[in-house]
């Protein structure tokens, strides 16, 4: 959703530079162009970054950092998070008092950009909360903004946020780790359980069919999530059925181990949630968390022979000393 602005002169005459044509960088600068903004210059480093701005701001020159940096009312790094200090600081000797000098990254605050802000630069923070891929597809996608800045920029970085297409949500620069972990772990974490899911399904000889089966459940039960939050939990652990968490880690036994801890962690996880919100109560959270310690040992080996994997789910329960 985006906010209507009146018409501004200018605006138009703000000239706005990109330094990186990545996935990001590609795109900040295609929105812009279509926003009727001036982009007077992107940068590329690599072949394929060159390709993609030719793709997507055909009219925009390819230029070095430095000349996109110089010719720049607005400009935007677009570069990874552990190059943006050494480019900053690179830049700095192109840069000029008043200037607009914005960051892409999440995790990065103001003093990322402090190289910037000692030559007069304004510096502002501004994290589109959003994947991408450096294509078209990304061009019609609308996301938040994750803005910080001192108060003389907050009217720029709110506008250059609306431009793109975002909604400026403000972020104290003390709490972007923070925010950079939330989303990390939100959407990265994602496509790992995901992509854990798919495979597990291939391996029964349903892979053909994965996206069939997850898709609805998946989009149900992300939409729940953000809805209802804690409140949407479904499943084995929300109902404490502690013998079939069992037999899943078993079952998970011949699997990659990196998926079967997977499951245990956010097993784990979720028994805390569910037993603080009071799904379950403190006595089944301490079985179901006992059963999943116990599921490691044997994964490990550490637990003794001979229970791992024979008998049904409640000998197993029996033999550990848990019926």
């Amino acid at each position: 959703m985006t906010h209507a602005r009146q018409h501004d002169p200018a605006r138009e005459r703000t000239t706005y530079g990109v330094v990186g044509a990545g996935r990001v960088g590609s795109v900040l600068a295609a929105r812009l162009r279509a926003a009727g903004r001036d982009v007077v210059g992107i940068s590329a480093r690599s072949d394929a970054s060159a390709l993609r701005a030719r793709t997507l701001v055909p009219d925009v020159p390819v230029l070095s950092p430095a000349e996109v940096a110089a010719r720049s009312d607005v400009l935007v790094l677009a570069v990874p998070d552990d190059a943006l200090v050494a480019v900053s600081e690179e830049l700095s000797t192109v840069l000029r008092p008043g200037q607009v000098v914005v960051h892409t990254s999440g995790r990065h605050g103001l003093d990322a950009l402090r190289s910037a802000a000692r030559v007069g630069a304004r510096p502002v923070a501004l994290h589109p909360a959003m994947t991408f891929t450096g294509s078209s597809v990304d061009l019609g996608r609308s996301c938040a903004m994750g803005l910080t800045a001192g108060d003389a920029e907050r009217e720029v970085a709110e506008d250059l946020a609306v431009t793109l297409g975002g909604t400026p949500v403000w972020i104290d620069d003390a709490d972007r780790v923070r925010y950079h972990a939330a989303l990390s772990h939100g959407a990265n974490h994602l496509v790992t359980l995901v992509a854990q899911a798919r495979e597990l399904l291939h391996g029964i000889g349903a892979g053909a069919e994965a996206s069939q089966i997850l898709r609805p459940l998946l989009e149900a039960a992300l939409e729940n999530a953000l809805d209802l939050g804690d409140a949407a939990l479904t499943g084995p652990i929300a109902r404490g059925d502690v013998t079939t968490v069992r037999a899943h880690v078993d079952a998970l036994a011949t699997e990659p181990a990196s998926t079967r801890d997977a499951y245990v962690a956010m097993a784990h996880a979720t028994t805390e949630r569910a037993a603080a919100d009071g799904r379950l109560d403190a006595a089944t959270a301490a079985v179901v968390e006992s059963a999943l310690d116990e599921s490691v040992l044997r994964g490990s080996g550490l637990h003794g022979s001979g229970l791992h994997g024979s008998g049904s789910a409640d000998e197993r329960q029996h033999a550990h000393g848990r019926a």
